[in-house]
């Protein structure tokens, strides 16, 4: 949508104020509202002097707080849950420093923006196609306001088997029921309309998710890095504000409950010719999987920076309660067609998919999707270049594998914890050099240092349970 075209809207629908929204370092949504009156061409170029930048994590020092939010015409949407007698629209903005000196490098769409063009600049477009599941529960309870006396939390779910609700959905059983087992599918309907009436996605699917307790996923048409970063962004504002409607909680966390599924974003990617529009992972003479050499040296990347990867698509203490084996964790560093114990699958559905992609399982949905699509974006195209080779690929079940058979086939294992992650990012970061400034990765390595120490700290019920005799 073109500035003229915006500014129409605005005016005909009566837009009444503005929301103006961003992503900190670690990928939290933020905003500004300001009046309708205050939107006119020439903020589209010169922006909002709004942002203290020293309030907003991983952004900057008091020293040198001040920067600009300029709004981006295309990502303009009216928010249906606003008054309508005086609606309120959305843009999310792309950050900029201060006395003409360009873009905010630690603004995390810049990184998205900057992996695209280096993608284009090798002659390549990139699309992704994330799977972004999350739980909707009824209510949660946490006290962690006196860690040294108590510390507790108390999840409420109408379709949780320990609710004492039937019908119920047990424990791994949540895949596919039909209502009244599914009870959440009406919401999920109602969030998926939304999604394209109101902010211009194309859902392909939505439906319940293995575990029990509300675990859905909602999938969307695929895009560019920075595009799908913007969609899965928006997805979780819309999907996090429709369940507040109806006094329930939407949360993205990787594993909020024991013993069942947890929450992953499994990522599609592949590479297109910009010019000629031809997939590059397609090869129908590839009797394996369809799959290009170009598609096998991407996902060669994709395996030789994985442990590093995980810092920045499994960014949180509580990732890595998802990593472990069993559970479809992607654990191991291997990959295959159609084998959901590899780290990289590629979908076999059908011979002869032009769509041909693959499949990196290890991202959450709390990793900063401007980030993790950036980086993977960078690793893989980092095994094209160098031309990575994957191996050989592994088609048996590999949590049952014998561990001495792993050993034998050199299988390895992504990181047992965020400090674990951290190290091998800070030993394996060149290949984001060419995306990722200096300066803005070192900072996120130190925001996540800070969050492990911060939650390392406290003692967990099961410590107590399971130590306080030893």
């Amino acid at each position: 949508m073109e500035v003229s075209e915006v500014l129409k809207v605005i005016s005909e629908k009566n837009i009444r104020w503005i929301d103006l929204q961003f992503v900190d370092l670690p990928g939290r949504l933020q905003h500004i509202t300001v009046s309708a009156r205050e939107v006119d061409e020439e903020k589209f170029k010169r922006g909002f002097g709004k942002l203290d930048g020293s309030s907003i994590k991983g952004f900057k020092g008091i020293e040198e707080s001040d920067l600009v939010l300029v709004p981006i015409p295309e990502t303009f949407a009216i928010i249906p849950w606003s008054n309508p007698k005086a609606p309120t629209a959305r843009f999310i903005v792309k950050v900029y420093d201060t006395y003409g000196k360009g873009r905010f490098v630690r603004d995390p769409r810049y990184i998205a923006e900057r992996a695209h063009e280096y993608a284009l600049d090798h002659g390549y477009i990139a699309y992704f196609g994330p799977e972004v599941e999350f739980f909707i529960f009824d209510k949660v309870e946490v006290d962690v306001t006196s860690p040294q006396y108590k510390q507790s939390y108390r999840i409420y779910s109408r379709e949780a088997p320990w609710c004492n609700e039937s019908p119920c959905i047990r424990f791994k059983e949540g895949y596919y029921p039909v209502p009244p087992m599914d009870k959440l599918w009406l919401i999920r309907q109602e969030i998926a309309e939304i999604l394209e009436d109101y902010f211009g996605f194309t859902v392909e699917a939505h439906h319940h998710e293995v575990a029990t307790a509300g675990q859905g996923e909602i999938d969307f048409k695929f895009d560019n890095a920075v595009k799908t970063a913007d969609n899965v962004v928006t997805f979780k504002y819309v999907l996090r504000n429709i369940a507040a409607k109806y006094g329930m909680v939407a949360t993205f966390m990787p594993k909020p409950l024991y013993g069942d599924n947890g929450n992953g974003m499994h990522t599609h990617v592949n590479l297109y010719d910009k010019v000629r529009g031809e997939n590059l992972f397609y090869d129908p003479n590839d009797e394996y999987a369809e799959l290009s050499q170009l598609g096998r040296y991407f996902v060669g990347g994709l395996l030789e920076h994985a442990k590093a990867l995980a810092a920045i698509v499994a960014p949180t203490v509580n990732s890595y309660k998802r990593l472990v084996p069993g559970y479809e964790a992607p654990v191991y560093i291997v990959w295959s067609r159609a084998n959901r114990s590899a780290c990289v699958r590629v979908p076999v559905y059908h011979r002869n998919d032009r769509r041909k992609r693959v499949e990196f399982r290890p991202p959450d949905p709390s990793c900063n999707p401007y980030l993790a699509f950036a980086a993977i974006l960078a690793a893989g195209l980092d095994g094209v270049k160098k031309k990575i080779d994957p191996g050989d690929p592994v088609d048996e079940n590999v949590y049952t594998m014998p561990a001495e058979k792993r050993r034998a086939l050199g299988i390895e294992q992504l990181p047992g914890s965020l400090i674990e992650a951290i190290y091998e990012l800070e030993s394996d970061n060149e290949f984001l050099k060419p995306v990722f400034p200096r300066e803005l990765l070192e900072t996120y390595i130190e925001l996540k240092k800070d969050e492990w120490r911060h939650v390392n700290m406290y003692t967990s019920p099961i410590e107590i349970y399971l130590y306080l005799d030893v």
